[in-house]
């Protein structure tokens, strides 16, 4: 489904991504695991179009995307998840679903996803008139998460989903995440620093080091690979 070839991204002169290569194939969950500046935001915001690769090719579903415009990606079936979720705190809940669906012209099954929403995150529905503003780390997330499928995304790309929330709401999330990617078939690339649960639901892993790709292969193996451990999993 996405392909990156030899993908290079530069910060002005200074490189962020190093020729990177990598694939995520249709209804799997793949997960990019590094450090903090190892280029795991950056593959991401190449990837949606909020900036441009200076070298390589980025193609989904066989159509080369580098320097589409971010809302054309979108069109196409690409919808991102930021880091810190990036809500808009004086919309309330639904309004800000409302901006997840602006793509769409099929006005009464939007109204249906409405739903589907509060049904996958109960607590939205109870919050659907509040600001977003007012809503606990763990609601923005859940709200974060249901406004972009809103756009029914064929691939949901996700930015530290578990970051800043506490242990228990992190489990319901990634929970979540997983029956995103089993009961809607969507595609699902997630960046995350929690190793142990981002490989627990991944079919396949990605580690980023210094805008390259150092090592990768299915979840299962990695979590079993001793430099992994060492580094990502206090073993």
């Amino acid at each position: 489904m996405l392909n990156l070839k030899y993908v290079d991204t530069h910060y002005g002169r200074v490189p962020a991504l190093k020729k990177i290569s990598f694939q995520v194939e249709r209804k799997r969950v793949v997960t990019l695991l590094g450090a903090n500046g190892a280029g795991k935001t950056t593959t991401m915001r190449t990837i949606v179009g909020l900036i441009t690769p200076s070298g390589g090719d980025i193609e989904f579903e066989g159509t080369r995307i580098n320097g589409f415009s971010p809302a054309k990606i979108v069109r196409l079936g690409i919808s991102m998840v930021p880091e810190r979720r990036q809500i808009f705190p004086l919309m309330t809940v639904r309004e800000n679903l409302e901006i997840g669906a602006f793509t769409r012209k099929d006005r009464k099954a939007v109204r249906k996803d409405y739903d589907r929403m509060y049904e996958l995150f109960p607590v939205l529905a109870a919050r659907k008139k509040q600001l977003g503003s007012t809503l606990s780390g763990g609601e923005q997330q859940m709200l974060a998460i249901s406004r972009a499928i809103m756009s029914r995304p064929k691939l949901l790309l996700l930015d530290e989903p578990s970051l800043g929330l506490a242990p228990m709401l992190v489990d319901q999330i990634f929970e979540t995440i997983k029956n995103i990617n089993s009961q809607e078939e969507c595609t699902i690339l997630i960046v995350e620093q929690n190793a142990h649960i981002a490989l627990s639901i991944s079919h396949r892993a990605h580690i980023l080091e210094c805008g390259e790709i150092v090592l990768h292969g299915a979840a299962d193996e990695l979590k079993e690979n001793d430099e992994v451990k060492k580094a990502y999993l206090g073993e």
